[in-house]
């Protein structure tokens, strides 16, 4: 290995799948500092993301479970440091780091790839000064700052009035806090848009998990369902981790304009689910973000005698050919859908839970654990030791001179 050129070790390295490559990590420091170079990291996500591989869902039933995209034989438990009980929430994943969350107090983003875990610091939900009333629903998102290179956490918490838990009022005062992972701190967004005051309902928002965030162009997206008795239609609500602002996104132009909508993502870009009483299931793909003119049909679903209702309906995944697509149907089903042969085909994976949300994930060498702040928090343990050996040493000289007295 020490004969071959460093460039010719580095494109092997780029090539080899992640398990491999962190076992390497033990074979030499000159291997381990490759393999944890930011620009290898970076190429070697790079790769992966136009290969299409490495990829895995993530099935979050009671528990969570991954399975091996390329596979898609068998869900095996993921494994984590919160995973001794059940109840944790994965409400997102970036770039191979997923988003945790265990209470509202207690949130943590995990590399399943390396094993790195970091919880993050507590920020209070205060709500509004004068008010009477606490914290109900959460929104949560998780996605990446592409001009910072910094990863975020946004949580969105409704407030409700305390005299009333169900309070039937369309109007929710909410406050928006973002995490950055560079500065490890939360940052408190005051300025938001009016309509925020009405994206919550109940049964929409607390059915298949559309609380959290969907990521595609650096924006997180929810959908604020309509409100006929208002006279307002759907609305995609987007909140950009550029600029820290929310942002309405414009919607594709369907032939029927009753229907119910969902926001997914197929390989980073934006995908309206159109649902016309669970009978009628149209996906649109925005080919090119922001602009409305780019919404581009990308199939369209009925319901059938092994479906005989279509109450939610997500895309996941292109196949490595891109003739297919992996969708996510009714909480409970996968399915392939021949985008040639307006098809369906079941999918079965063995060991997955009865009901469950699916998202897929990229493996990745990123790294979550500031390599500073690391070495910081290694040389105070040093410290720490150093002065409990002291202590020791003073403690027990202490006690000889004692005795000689």
């Amino acid at each position: 290995m020490s004969k071959l050129p460093m460039d010719v070790i580095t494109d092997i390295f780029s090539r080899l799948p992640l398990k491999p490559l962190v076992r390497f990590k033990a074979l030499s420091k000159p291997c381990c500092s490759l393999i944890d170079d930011p620009d290898f990291i970076h190429d070697h996500l790079g790769r992966s993301v136009k290969t299409r591989s490495n990829l895995n869902i993530l099935l979050k039933g009671l528990h969570l479970y991954s399975v091996e995209f390329d596979s898609l034989d068998n869900a095996v438990p993921l494994d984590y440091p919160l995973s001794s009980g059940a109840g944790t929430e994965a409400f997102g994943s970036c770039n191979g780091i997923l988003a945790f969350r265990l209470t509202d107090k207690n949130l943590a983003l995990f590399n399943p790839s390396t094993r790195q875990f970091r919880r993050l610091p507590v920020s209070e939900i205060d709500p509004p000064p004068g008010e009477s009333c606490k914290s109900g629903y959460i929104f949560y998102g998780f996605g990446q700052d592409v001009k910072t290179n910094d990863y975020k956490v946004v949580r969105l918490a409704k407030f409700n009035k305390t005299d009333d838990e169900e309070d039937e009022s369309f109007f929710f005062d909410y406050e928006v806090k973002v995490y950055s992972l560079k500065n490890d701190s939360w940052r408190k967004i005051t300025k938001l848009p009016r309509y925020l005051r009405f994206m919550f309902q109940f049964f929409y928002h607390l059915l298949h998990r559309r609380g959290y965030g969907v990521l595609a162009g650096g924006v997180l997206h929810w959908v604020m369902p309509p409100r006929m008795e208002l006279g307002m239609k759907n609305m995609i609500v987007g909140f950009d981790l550029g600029t820290e602002e929310f942002i309405e996104v414009p919607q594709p132009d369907c032939a029927d304009k009753s229907y119910l909508l969902d926001v997914g993502v197929l390989e980073g870009r934006l995908c309206a689910v159109c649902n016309y009483d669970q009978a009628k299931i149209d996906v649109w793909v925005m080919k090119e973000y922001g602009v409305k003119e780019s919404w581009t049909p990308l199939l369209s679903i009925q319901r059938t005698r092994a479906i005989t209702t279509l109450a939610f309906l997500k895309p996941l995944a292109y196949s490595k050919d891109l003739d297919k697509v992996l969708m996510e149907i009714n909480s409970q089903k996968f399915v392939w859908y021949d985008l040639e042969k307006k098809k369906m085909r079941g999918v079965k994976i063995g060991g997955s839970p009865g009901t469950f949300g699916a998202e897929v994930y990229i493996g990745s060498l990123v790294q979550i654990d500031d390599p500073k702040r690391v070495q910081i928090e290694k040389r105070k343990e040093q410290e720490k030791l150093k002065n409990k050996s002291c202590k020791k040493r003073d403690d027990f000289l202490s006690k000889g001179f004692k005795l000689v007295l």
